[in-house]
């Protein structure tokens, strides 16, 4: 079966970015910078993207690109006769199943907001009514099983249209229209009387700030902020690194890749922290500040009904641009392992990953005794921990591990792969740092993770 190839540079770069551009960086990005010291924690995390993220990425995208496979069946072409690292195969394809198991239900809220939005179910409603509707949707299996469904089988039909119509031509649209629709966002949220305030504590570096938190804990955070945000060690970026041609090198696609998901991240900053400071709210922490917080500013902002639909549709597609991104992971996974044809891959895992979603649907609802990290957590706080702490951490060191020892595929044959075609180069002198102290870094993640 010949190998489905990506149309256009343009498309990699957006379906990698895409699948790096998550929720995360719309809700965690701002919150963790304005508790750890504005711009210090900035320039600390965009020094970790580059010492940490971009040289596994290359990793991930060589793998994917030699081998031509997906992760299941990438680390089996490329290893010697007797080795075991295709086992992270299994690793990683777990991970994309765990991933999706909680992400298609967020996607979900991020629509059902959207939808009450744009039909202006928020209107006139007071700072608890929001907060009582954020609850009731939480509480209510109902909407939080349509929405998932809704999600799962519109994610599973683009990718059954084939790479190039499906996958590749629907993302385009819809990471063009995300940057468009946060450019206009953050222009209009700095806009607002008192909007300045919060630019100021969000760029300013406060080193009093990031003291009372604690330098170590800072640098810890940043380094969490700047691995995480990439989605590595799953094989989602591997897999489309075995869609392109040898034309460019991949630490400039890299690079290209971590400044896109960068921006939209900085550029949540500039919607959310002008917005917060102009309607006296605190900067709060995570889903709260996107599902409580923001509703009721819109509510109070001249036009707010049209911003605040804007807002949720940017939300969505951030979301749905992760999921695509996965679920081609997942659907190749099927083909490479089993022989399917795309067609069958997308029927067996639109079934598969509709069940494998419930338990997180019920974990705020019908399940809500099981608490398994403790009281007050969730059924999806454990899905992401397992996701988040262990699984890709542990899979990004097994590519590492593979690209840079001689019980791998090797530092040379790595180097080469990276290294062809037109762009920036990995140079040879990073060979000790990436043989010897990125290991250690990524350990050292791992260890906190689990702590």
């Amino acid at each position: 079966m010949e190998r489905e190839k990506l149309g256009s540079r343009m498309g990699f770069i957006f379906l990698s970015a895409g699948c790096a551009i998550g929720i995360g960086n719309v809700w965690r990005f701002p919150y963790i910078a304005g508790l750890y010291g504005g711009g210090v924690f900035v320039l600390f995390y965009l020094f970790f993207l580059i010492a940490m993220g971009v040289p596994v990425m290359t990793m991930e995208f060589a793998v994917g690109r030699a081998s031509r496979r997906s992760i299941i069946k990438s680390f089996t072409e490329l290893e010697r006769p007797g080795q075991k690292w295709h086992l992270n195969g299994y690793l990683g394809m777990a991970g994309n199943y765990l991933l999706m198991m909680f992400y298609t239900t967020v996607a979900g809220w991020m629509l059902y907001y959207f939808y009450q939005m744009l039909t202006g179910k928020f209107t006139g409603q007071d700072k608890n009514q929001v907060a009582e509707m954020f609850g009731s949707m939480l509480g209510s299996p109902q909407i939080l099983a349509v929405t998932m469904v809704i999600i799962v089988t519109a994610g599973i039909l683009i990718c059954s249209l084939g790479l190039q119509k499906g996958v590749e031509r629907i993302t385009k649209v819809m990471m063009s229209l995300l940057l468009l629709i946060i450019v206009i966002l953050a222009v209009h949220s700095m806009t607002l009387e008192g909007g300045m305030e919060g630019l100021k504590f969000y760029l300013l570096p406060d080193f009093e700030r990031m003291k009372e938190v604690g330098i170590s804990e800072t640098i810890t955070a940043a380094m969490n902020q700047a691995f995480f945000t990439l989605s590595l060690g799953i094989g989602a970026m591997a897999i489309f690194g075995s869609y392109i041609d040898k034309k460019r090198t991949l630490l400039g696609e890299s690079v290209n890749i971590a400044i896109l998901d960068t921006f939209v991240a900085f550029v949540s900053g500039l919607i959310i922290f002008p917005s917060c400071f102009a309607f006296d709210i605190s900067p709060d922490m995570g889903p709260q500040l996107i599902f409580v917080t923001l509703p009721n500013v819109f509510n109070s902002m001249a036009g707010g009904r049209i911003w605040g639909t804007l807002f949720f549709i940017f939300m969505t597609f951030a979301a749905f641009s992760t999921i695509l991104a996965v679920f081609e992971n997942i659907i190749s996974c099927g083909m490479d392992l089993f022989h399917w044809s795309r067609k069958k891959s997308c029927m067996v895992n639109l079934a598969a990953l509709i069940v494998l979603s419930l338990p997180c649907v019920f974990g705020y609802n019908l399940w809500s005794a099981i608490q398994p990290l403790g009281e007050g957590s969730t059924i999806l706080d454990l899905e992401d921990f397992l996701v988040s702490n262990l699984i890709l951490p542990i899979g990004s060191l097994c590519y590492l591990l593979f690209c840079v020892t001689r019980y791998g595929w090797g530092f040379d044959r790595y180097m080469k792969e990276a290294n062809t075609g037109e762009g920036l180069k990995m140079p040879g002198w990073l060979r000790i740092y990436v043989t010897y102290i990125l290991p250690v870094l990524i350990v050292f993640l791992i260890i906190q993770g689990i702590i």
